[in-house]
């Protein structure tokens, strides 16, 4: 059985509604989702907020439908970049599972996708796409691990976001063949979030195949979550790795040497 998830549950003060989302994320069987907290840093010097804290939400998380476990919930930072100064990590970010970074320009764009250390890259969705995709970032973007995402919930609230939404998207499948999607809900109130399998057939308008489709809410949600633990801590991954090694190689020699001498 599928996994689903919903990486962008945008982040309120009001813990109430934000509960009924992550209820509702839960009805509709998201087995994980993320509260997206957005920063636009106007100045160079940027205020990341803190997250909070999920256990200040739920005493008992809700459970999944058509599961016996609680819904995950983590916290995902998403800078809107319209300078190269807005993009700076900061031990900040280490706060967040994710970070994704909304590009506003091209120039950004090819930055986010070859060398900004993010997990999402965005594209617009309110407003038409200010640039055309370019097949070398996007490639680059896709060798590193990096996804892009597309949001659902501007296109139900408003026509023209709506049309928006489809054409940007499309624009990026014609480049990308369907590789690395995301489709996250973007959702404020509860009445903004829709099923998974309804979100595999939006994937279909946006012109993903069915199977690159339903991977958009479940097994590149997964990738991307990996991708977020790897960022977080390939240091210490390489170090583990390496570390059982040496006294390996140690009980190794004097075995090897007591074989030569039987042989001799």
């Amino acid at each position: 059985m599928s996994v689903f998830m919903d990486l962008n549950i945008i982040s309120s003060n009001d813990k109430n509604r934000l509960k009924s989302i992550i209820e509702t994320a839960a009805h509709l069987g998201y087995s994980t989702v993320a509260i997206n907290y957005v920063v636009e840093p106007q100045q160079k010097k940027q205020e990341i907020p803190k997250p909070q804290s999920v256990s200040d939400i739920f005493d008992k998380f809700p459970i999944v439908q058509g599961k016996s476990s609680p819904i995950k919930v983590l916290n995902r930072l998403t800078i809107i970049a319209s300078d190269a100064s807005h993009f700076r990590p900061t031990n900040e970010y280490k706060s967040f599972d994710l970070v994704a970074v909304y590009p506003k320009t091209e120039k950004l764009f090819h930055a986010a996708c070859m060398t900004f250390d993010v997990d999402i890259i965005c594209i617009a969705v309110a407003e038409k796409q200010p640039f055309h995709f370019k097949r070398a970032p996007v490639n680059g973007a896709i060798d590193r691990g990096v996804f892009f995402e597309t949001c659902y919930a501007a296109a139900i609230r408003d026509t023209t976001m709506r049309r928006y939404s489809i054409a940007n998207a499309i624009s990026l499948m014609e480049v990308c063949k369907g590789k690395n999607i995301i489709v996250s809900s973007g959702a404020e109130r509860p009445l903004e979030l829709r099923g998974p399998y309804d979100i595999a057939n939006l994937g279909l308008v946006f012109s993903l195949s069915e199977g690159d489709a339903k991977a958009a809410v479940s097994t590149n949600c997964r990738s991307v979550l990996l991708h977020g633990e790897t960022r977080a801590t390939a240091s210490g991954v390489v170090y583990t790795m390496k570390k059982p090694k040496t006294p390996q190689k140690q009980e190794e020699s004097p075995v090897s040497k007591k074989a030569k001498t039987e042989l001799a």
